[in-house]
């Protein structure tokens, strides 16, 4: 047991009301966590035990406050921590207006969700930003009230009660870069109130501005560039890395890490299961670097994780870090922070590499990229998807593509041509967003199936989606599905018709959910959803998907076929995936290699024995199977 730490001041006190068994129950947590705690904060703050003591009486407040309902969920989720890693754990992600129109909307389609087999949903920035521009909702002006024509925080409440019902757990994004220049706080600072106004990045000229800018990257070049904005009120120039009416806050200010802590647990006590943490990239500053992934993010991350463990040991962190595979793992947790941190992590590697082997027709960068990344903590999980709601941005290692003779800037330059419909022979259909004129660096904004040449009519396209889903539903982790994709929905092409989304064209993949009048579900027109359903039952029977058992990816046999090994101890597991339009072989012999009697296997997305000819399983065209032993 640890060393009984030296009593919080007001503790006692908080936790007196409370029967003797849930006192007991907070001290139990209080001796496991706050080394952790201490821990994190150390190397953050001069008065590293008054912060952590300010933190614990958060979490006690929370805890004294916290329902029999959740209650029971801590005990459940204390029992089976890892709940979120086995595979029947499949996500969905969603705008709530686009979905169901209200949060009352979305829990109407709550059987919907529960019918594809989703135990994740995750609903896109919920809290109350200001009013447009606010980069698409994550410009945030309150943080403890929604978006009134979504419902209220009651409607929150009664939405995660009634999916919890159904095995659903419900994420939510907090912003924890920047606030919206309308926040209570930046208005504060506005005002004068030297408290607030050291909650954010100040500078009375451009002396440090200038001294920082020399390093950094900007994040929207073309209608936000530069990361310094001047505020003719607050007659300063402040930090806003995204937009001029986002404010970057101050994490070093240690009042910053216990607000936002107490956000998080707020809205844990209204049932929110996961929360996405937005832009935690960019929370630490340091002169002469880009300003992302920097040591402290991962301290803050494990001050704001262990406090949560406290309070609602059922809540689970999210890491929005979309950048090189080299800073990925450490979201999950290296060195000192190894199972600390967040408990998922989006593998955005997977995503680029996906559509970089359907465009290439060629498994060799991938395969490569993809052996590059170390593995995750066994009790986190990685987020696998093929699409979310932002664009695609193509991050193309250098080292990777000389590996395998291309160059990274002409391989990037090729996959923005291919899937904005450019490159000549393409089947896909997307848009190009935020194109760099001095590099030429394109992303790409689109739908699933219009980037895999459903728009176009490409019969080959209804394949190519099952292929993106079979994929992410078989690396293992934690697969999330984008809202429509499982009905091969289109690019919106009304995208712009909103006057507040026609600057950004990623609304463009963010179509309305076309429900039928009679309530039933949408029209499956390409048999995708029925598809989807069979690949998520098998998956669901597959214990060899669970996320602590690694994704191993293989030399490739052939070019087209991406091979995935995880090792279980009921026996190995072989994903094999073509990439290409013609039918590509599996050689037994690679079978033989990873332990597999091809006498004596199946494949789990059929059930069936995969055919065998010419001394190799043969993949059709787009081709997958999950090979296991046949016992």
């Amino acid at each position: 047991m640890p060393e009984p730490h030296v009593a919080v001041p007001g503790l006692a006190e908080v936790l007196a009301p409370l029967p003797a068994h849930r006192r007991e129950l907070f001290e139990a947590r209080l001796a496991r966590w706050r080394p952790d705690l201490d821990a994190a904060l150390g190397p953050l703050y001069a008065a590293a035990t008054d912060v952590g003591d300010r933190l614990v009486l958060l979490a006690a407040r929370a805890f004294a406050s916290r329902s029999d309902a959740l209650h029971r969920l801590d005990l459940e989720r204390t029992l089976a921590p890892d709940w979120f890693q086995r595979p029947d754990v499949v996500g969905y992600a969603a705008y709530t207006e686009r979905f169901g129109g209200t949060l009352a909307g979305v829990a109407e389609r709550a059987a919907y969700l529960e019918g594809l087999g989703v135990r994740y949903l995750h609903l896109m920035p919920l809290l109350t930003p200001r009013p447009a521009p606010n980069d698409g909702g994550y410009a945030v002006m309150n943080y403890r009230s929604v978006r009134s024509e979504l419902g209220t925080v009651a409607d929150v409440e009664a939405l995660t009660g009634a999916l919890r019902e159904r095995g659903i757990s419900l994420c939510l994004d907090l912003v924890l870069n920047h606030v919206a220049r309308e926040h209570e706080w930046a208005r504060r600072a506005v005002a004068g109130e030297q408290r607030y106004r050291d909650y954010f990045l100040v500078f009375e000229d451009r002396a440090l501005p200038d001294a920082y800018e020399r390093t950094l990257p900007e994040v929207f070049p073309d209608f936000a560039p530069g990361s310094f904005s001047h505020d003719e009120e607050l007659d300063a120039w402040v930090w806003t890395t995204f937009n001029d009416y986002q404010w970057d806050l101050d994490w070093s200010n240690p009042a910053v890490l216990c607000e936002l802590a107490d956000v998080i647990l707020f809205w844990a006590n209204h049932g929110v299961e996961v929360f996405r943490l937005d832009a935690i990239a960019f929370t630490w500053k340091r002169m002469g670097t880009n300003c992302q992934n920097q040591p402290e993010v991962h301290a803050l991350t494990q001050a704001l994780r262990t406090v949560a463990r406290m309070a609602a040991p059922a809540v689970l962190f999210k890491a929005e870090a979309i950048v090189g595979p080299a800073d990925l793992v450490p979201y999950l947790g290296q060195g000192e922070h190894h199972g600390k941190v967040s408990d998922l992590a989006y593998h955005n590697s997977l995503m680029v590499q996906l559509w970089s082997m359907l465009a290439t027709r060629d498994v060799w960068l991938a395969s490569r990229a993809l052996q590059q990344l170390p593995p995750p903590p066994t009790t986190t999980a990685w987020v696998t998807y093929a699409r979310c709601h932002d664009d695609i941005g193509w991050a193309i290692d250098d080292e990777d593509a000389a590996a395998v003779g291309v160059t990274g800037h002409g391989h990037r330059a090729f996959l923005s041509d291919f899937y904005s419909g450019e490159f000549p022979g393409s089947w896909a259909r997307g848009l190009v967003f935020q194109e760099n004129e001095e590099t030429r660096d394109r992303r790409i904004s689109g739908s699933l199936a219009s980037l895999a040449g459903l728009e176009v009519g490409d019969p080959a396209a209804p394949a190519r989606v099952r292929l993106a889903h079979a994929l992410v539903l078989g690396f293992g982790g934690l697969p999330v599905i984008w809202m429509g994709d499982e009905l091969g929905l289109l690019n919106d092409a009304a995208w712009d018709e909103v006057a507040e989304h026609a600057e950004d064209n990623r609304w463009v993949h963010r179509p309305v959910m076309p429900w039928p009048a009679d309530g039933s579900d949408p029209t499956d027109a390409h048999g995708i959803a029925d598809d989807l359903r069979r690949i998520v039952a098998a998956r669901r029977a597959l214990p060899h998907l669970h996320a602590s058992v690694g994704s191993e990816v293989l030399d490739p046999s052939d070019p087209g076929v991406l091979l995935v090994l995880r090792r279980h101890p009921l026996g190995p597991m072989l994903g094999a995936y073509n990439v290409t339009g013609s039918p590509r072989p599996v050689p037994v012999d690679v079978l033989h290699s990873v332990g597999l009697d091809p006498a004596d296997v199946v494949d789990r997305t059929t059930g069936e024995r995969p055919v065998v000819r010419g001394g190799a399983v043969l993949l059709p065209a787009y081709g997958v199977a999950w090979l296991t032993s046949g016992v």
